[in-house]
């Protein structure tokens, strides 16, 4: 036991040591500008009335007694994946119980030794873990370039499948997806695309990018999450009923965890009656985004990556720096947190800022000014 509590307090006085240490913080009373709840569902009284009702309406079980092979399967989960399936234009949906399980259960299932999987550099951590859990051969491609890809491609071997993120969580970009689908065709390779920050945000309805484009027959499989803009929890994979049956077989993800419980399958039924009506809200948004670029943009000191979504990402080099930023915001109201590395790759650490329908101008307006000032302050002590 000496032993074992010695390596953990190493491991931790390494974390210090290279200043990206983490630690949990509770949000009290400031600007929520970290959160994923970009349309402000996660917070909306009316919703939460719906969901209530929805419950009680229902009368189910607290909680879910089993995995959905086992008691935690009902028909109101199966009503629901067939609900979310064809709001999406799926043939199918198999709902996890997070965005994690959902990538991890995939990716970790279906390739297989002497397949390979070819993958934009910066997708999600779940991503990279379930990749690396199968046994497939395994390339990425220089982050949303397609001649990149398509020369990857051109030396795949056995099984080829391809993935990429419609709204990359760092950045706030979206990739060149159909240029991607078209690739993906000419090779004969599976397009699986996570749509986890998409969803509620891009398109019309918010259905996501595939959809905005009409490229759902181009996709092998798409992720969806509840738990960001739909303010809800778990995860859909949206594929075919053949693929929906292989992963029911095979997944270890989704074979051995207990199922998502009654009141979350609840509030994710509600919230996809829910959240294609606020329009007026994803409008709102896309104001206060461009307020954001508008009142950052004045500053050519400042490094901000070019992105049209809620995730504005301010680029100030260096741990101790950006934790010294984020502190200062803090200081002036403002829950905007650090992103270190090695979560982001050394030299483009960041703030990253999540925008959403309820912040008001004001509060943008206050952001974009602290930020400026502390960008003054650092060169004028250079």
């Amino acid at each position: 036991m000496d032993s074992i509590q010695k390596y953990i307090l190493q491991k931790i006085a390494e974390r210090k040591r290279e200043g990206n240490f983490r630690s949990l913080k509770l949000i009290e009373g400031k600007v929520d500008l970290t959160s994923n709840d970009y349309l402000g569902i996660a917070r909306d009284k009316d919703f939460q009335v719906m969901v209530d009702a929805e419950i009680q309406r229902n009368q189910k079980l607290l909680g879910s007694t089993g995995s959905r092979l086992l008691s935690g399967n009902s028909a109101y989960a199966e009503a629901l994946e067939k609900q979310i399936a064809t709001f999406h234009s799926s043939e199918a949906a198999l709902i996890f119980n997070s965005g994690f399980d959902a990538n991890y259960g995939l990716l970790s299932t279906l390739p297989y030794k002497g397949d390979t999987i070819i993958y934009d550099e910066l997708v999600h951590a779940s991503i990279h873990d379930g990749i690396k859990a199968s046994r497939a051969d395994r390339v990425s491609f220089r982050h949303n370039d397609v001649a990149d890809l398509k020369a990857k491609l051109a030396t795949a071997k056995g099984l080829i499948y391809v993935v990429t993120e419609t709204l990359f969580s760092m950045d706030g970009d979206t990739p060149p997806l159909r240029e991607i689908a078209d690739l993906c065709m000419d090779f004969g390779a599976g397009l699986i695309v996570d749509e986890a920050h998409a969803t509620g945000v891009i398109g019309e309805k918010g259905a996501g990018l595939v959809n905005h484009l009409g490229l759902e027959s181009h996709c092998l499989a798409r992720i969806h999450t509840f738990s960001k803009a739909l303010g809800a929890h778990g995860a859909v994979v949206l594929c075919s009923a053949e693929l929906r049956d292989f992963l029911i077989n095979y997944c270890r993800p989704f074979i051995f965890s207990t199922a998502l419980p009654f009141h979350s399958l609840a509030a994710v039924s509600c919230v996809y009656q829910y959240f294609p009506k606020l329009d007026d809200r994803r409008r709102q948004l896309a104001h206060l985004i461009s307020v954001f670029k508008t009142s950052i943009s004045n500053d050519p000191n400042l490094h901000i990556l070019p992105s049209d979504s809620p995730i504005q990402s301010v680029i100030i080099k260096g741990n101790e720096d950006i934790k010294r930023v984020a502190a200062l915001l803090q200081d002036a109201g403002f829950d905007a947190r650090p992103i270190l590395s090695p979560t982001v790759a050394k030299g483009t650490e960041r703030i990253r800022i999540g925008l959403h329908s309820f912040n008001t101008e004001e509060e943008i307006v206050r952001l974009a000014d602290a930020i400026h000032i502390f960008v003054q302050a650092k060169l004028q002590s250079v």
